[in-house]
């Protein structure tokens, strides 16, 4: 049995006003799954982006506005929003507290593709260089 012991995984800036933990991944056993948190400031999260794999976006805590393709909402502490492989969606802190949100990908590591030009596709890896390298990246 593999107890995951989520205090004990780091913390990583993955943008400015924006860490992440990772809960599950290929890095803890995860074959099928990536599960993380983010805890964004303010009027930050992540930016419009999609992923090969189905995920579920997650408020633990805060509001966030979330867009799906053309359609945007605020969702509250215990709701979700199920986000389609390849469609495009991002998200912001909407409230003035600290936004914690939690991410299950379909997949055991991380990808995901930019729309922003300013913004690089980037890929999470276990064993991958730290952040601010190509290859780890933020969602």
């Amino acid at each position: 049995m593999n107890v995951i012991k989520h205090d004990d995984q780091p913390v990583e800036k993955w943008r400015e006003g924006v860490v992440t933990r990772m809960r599950t991944s290929a890095l803890t056993g995860g074959r099928q799954l990536c599960v993380f948190e983010q805890f964004c400031d303010p009027g930050l999260g992540a930016p419009t982006h999609l992923h090969a794999v189905e995920e579920v976006l997650e408020v633990v805590e805060g509001t966030a506005e979330v867009w799906l393709a053309d359609e945007r909402a605020l969702v509250g502490a215990n709701q979700s929003v199920l986000v389609p492989a390849g469609v495009p969606h991002g998200f912001r802190n909407a409230g003035a507290a600290l936004l914690h949100v939690r991410a299950t990908l379909a997949a055991p590591t991380f990808e995901a593709s930019y729309q922003s030009s300013t913004e690089l596709s980037r890929r999470w890896v276990p064993g991958a260089e730290r952040p601010g390298s190509s290859e780890r990246g933020s969602a």
